[in-house]
């Protein structure tokens, strides 16, 4: 089964929206550990829930005309996409073993692209 290009670019927006809820719920999660008023967290938490949902509906659509086996380890790209929130947004430091760990992650999605023909 060939995985049409319009089905890639669904998971990969989906697995960027994916990877921007995880930083709402971590800002809503500080947020509450600062002991800001509910609405203040709350706001976070539930823009990151929605954001879920959108990028749950645009993986579904993606997948519905893909091969799973090559769309599903596209997901992970939203581990690079939280690596790099964490440094913009959150100031959390970058080093070796997320590096090599990063590399690593790009290299399994490219590899498993290659697999498509």
């Amino acid at each position: 089964m060939t995985t049409p290009a319009s089905s890639i670019l669904l998971v990969l927006a989906a697995s960027l929206l994916g990877s921007i809820a995880m930083a709402l719920l971590k800002v809503g999660a500080d947020r509450q550990r600062r002991t800001q008023p509910p609405l203040r967290w709350l706001s976070a938490v539930a823009a990151g829930v929605a954001l879920f949902l959108v990028s749950s509906v645009l993986y579904v659509l993606g997948i519905k005309d893909g091969s799973l086996t090559i769309l599903y380890p596209m997901v992970s790209t939203s581990y690079v996409w939280g690596l790099l929130w964490s440094r913009w947004f959150f100031d959390e430091p970058f080093n070796r073993n997320k590096i090599v760990g990063l590399t690593l992650v790009i290299a399994g999605v490219f590899f498993i692209g290659l697999s498509q023909g």
